[in-house]
């Protein structure tokens, strides 16, 4: 059975063709990317301790061999982040007796206060699950007609809008992006069993859209957020994420991108509240 670090290991591997790193072409091969033999050459270890690594029959390696498969795969800051955090769950995976509470799903008063002091802005606090917990008036306004912020399954959630509702590759222009963001967040929960229960409610109604994105461990660059809001304008914004660490949430804050957005929000905030298109 294999590992989030494995799995993250491996694809980042066969991602990866052996010219861009100035290796030599071996030769036709049955599966794509970096031969297993070269990236252990590459990290400084041997080929079995890599495909024990891979195979997830090696929960443990140490911050030396961490830090050398970084440096091999030349991963970037972010992927960096991604690799030591999944070795950290990944040892600790074998000693995970109970199941963790689930994500904290109510906002102290002092967020809710800070969120307040963003009004009219676009704003919105959620969980690493993609629960929306409180919003200002100006969010509400930015996905009115999206079906987004309905209330009919509990508390609305970004990522089962995101992967169950037709509605949402309308409304984002690059859904495919927000899509590899939400699944990627998951992995950043209060803790990995949590993003499981999730996909195991989620998976049979996502479907492999979802599924396959949770298991290769694609770090997404966040560019600039483009929508296409059920009025007719195209929006795009800028984020800004403020984390609020004790909770495992965060505070994200939506900036218009371009003037012509900065007066399409304008504009929207004064049209009567869509209802949500089907």
């Amino acid at each position: 059975m294999g590992t989030p670090l494995g799995d993250f290991v491996r694809t980042k591997r066969d991602s990866i063709q052996p010219e861009t790193l100035g290796l030599p072409e071996r030769g036709r091969r049955r599966s794509p990317g970096l031969r297993r033999l070269d990236l252990a050459a590459r990290a400084g270890i041997s080929v079995e301790y890599l495909t024990r690594i891979e195979q997830g029959r090696d929960r443990n390696p140490s911050i030396a061999v961490i830090n050398a498969l970084a440096d091999a795969l030349s991963l970037d800051a972010a992927e960096r982040g991604h690799l030591r955090y999944l070795a950290k769950i990944t040892g600790g995976e074998c000693t995970a007796h109970a199941r963790p509470a689930p994500p904290r799903r109510d906002v102290r008063p002092s967020v809710l206060r800070t969120l307040h002091l963003l009004e009219p802005g676009i704003a919105v606090v959620t969980n690493r699950l993609g629960d929306i917990l409180a919003h200002t008036t100006g969010y509400a306004t930015l996905t009115g007609g999206t079906g987004l912020l309905d209330a009919d399954a509990g508390v609305p959630n970004l990522t089962r809008y995101v992967f169950t509702d037709p509605r949402a590759r309308a409304f984002f222009a690059d859904w495919d992006d927000v899509a590899d963001e939400q699944a990627f967040d998951l992995w950043l929960g209060p803790s990995v069993e949590n993003s499981e229960w999730l996909s195991a409610e989620l998976a049979p109604v996502a479907g492999p859209d979802f599924t396959s994105r949770l298991n290769r461990h694609v770090v997404p660059r966040r560019g600039t957020l483009r929508l296409n809001h059920p009025a007719g304008p195209g929006l795009r914004l800028t984020r800004e994420t403020l984390d609020v660490p004790a909770d495992a949430q965060q505070i994200v804050v939506f900036l218009p991108a371009d003037e012509e957005t900065e007066t399409a929000i304008a504009r929207l905030r004064e049209r009567p509240r869509l209802r949500a298109i089907s």
